[in-house]
């Protein structure tokens, strides 16, 4: 039994920025995810593309904000549980929970936060014959690290950002890319359609529209992709095949524990604190729902901390939690650790 302050289920930004919000008041956290690392989709999806909304940084890397998230909390040294889903939860007679992951791991804790972005998310995959066997055999469904494709030839399959995005960026890195979508008009920025327009006319990209993948081919790994264009088929040889269809968002278990659920997002009262309607348990970020909701990283960030004091009040009862900013109070980590600005000094001038 794995015991905490705050249980939060959820690696993405939200979910880290909130251990830093709970240290400050001396909350201990422990966090469970079902992906292998932490980042959430940061990381998962996009941790090679820039993020210009992050206050204070004009441009930062989904994957080095990340990094930058984990540096800031590691003084409080939250647990992780990573590779491992919650399935069930159970109320204690103290107002406790227990959440059980799927994997047996039990967790006990008197406020759970959940931050799990938009759920478990699987890729929409092509209905194409024996797909599943050329899965990490060269058919991918999300780009972790752009390297694995440098010198080789790359077929994407796509009309929005990401397939256009990725077309792009692989330009530069693997030795073929092509672009094939079902339609001749992209549904994405225009200066991404205008870039991948540039870089064909460069011979950089190939584009094939209108055009599907049909079928691919290779005995051990994908060799080669069957394309159906304008009737006709034809084959093209490729050593990656990745369709860039977009995700379909599931609460997965969670959507099962009672909480008032809307447009597969849970619903909390943003008008106070974020919670759920069952007292003790809180959503932030991506995954939860109210009247304005906008789906970003700095309003997570500002969900967590109005949860992390919700949650004080609940773990410390009849004890008020006076305020400071960091620049007065400094941080104390929970490792020993001390950050604060330098004190001023006092000395005459004779």
């Amino acid at each position: 039994m794995i015991k905490t302050d705050i249980l939060i289920i959820g690696a993405g930004p939200t979910g880290l920025f909130a251990v830093f919000e709970a240290g400050l008041l001396k909350l201990k956290c422990h966090i469970l995810d079902a992906l292998p690392q932490a980042g959430g989709q940061l990381s998962e999806l996009y941790p090679k593309k820039p993020i210009y909304d992050i206050p204070g940084f004009p441009e930062v890397l989904a994957g080095d904000l990340i990094d930058g998230l984990q540096e800031q909390i590691k003084q409080f040294e939250p647990g992780f549980t990573l590779g491992e889903r919650a399935e069930t939860i159970e109320k204690q007679e103290d107002g406790s929970f227990i959440v059980t992951s799927n994997k047996g791991t039990k967790f006990h804790a008197p406020v759970i936060a959940i931050a799990g972005g938009l759920g478990s998310f699987e890729p929409r995959k092509p209905l194409i014959e024996d797909i599943e066997f050329y899965e990490d055999k060269g058919v991918k469904y999300f780009i972790k690290n752009p390297e694995k494709f440098r010198d080789k030839r790359v077929v994407i399959a796509g009309g929005g950002d990401s397939a256009l995005d990725w077309s792009i960026f692989l330009a530069n890195v693997a030795s073929e890319v092509t672009l094939i979508h079902r339609r001749n008009e992209f549904r994405g920025a225009l200066d991404s359609v205008e870039k991948v327009q540039e870089l064909k006319t460069a011979g950089k990209i190939k584009l094939i529209t209108p055009a599907e993948v049909i079928g691919i081919n290779g005995a051990e790994h994908v060799e080669s992709l069957d394309i159906e264009e304008n009737g006709a088929h034809r084959k093209i040889e490729t050593d990656y095949f990745i369709p860039l269809f977009g995700l379909t968002p599931k609460l997965g278990p969670i959507g099962d524990w009672g909480l008032e659920i809307e447009k597969n997002a849970i619903k909390v009262n943003n008008a106070l604190d974020y919670q759920t309607n069952i007292p003790g348990i809180f959503a932030i970020g991506d995954v939860n729902t109210y009247p304005g909701k906008l789906k970003l990283i700095l309003c997570g960030f500002h969900e967590a901390t109005l949860m992390c004091q919700a949650a004080y009040g609940i773990i410390n009862p009849g004890k008020k939690y006076v305020l400071k900013y960091t620049t007065v109070s400094g941080v104390d980590g929970f490792d020993g650790t001390r950050k604060e600005a330098p004190k001023a000094v006092v000395k005459a001038i004779v």
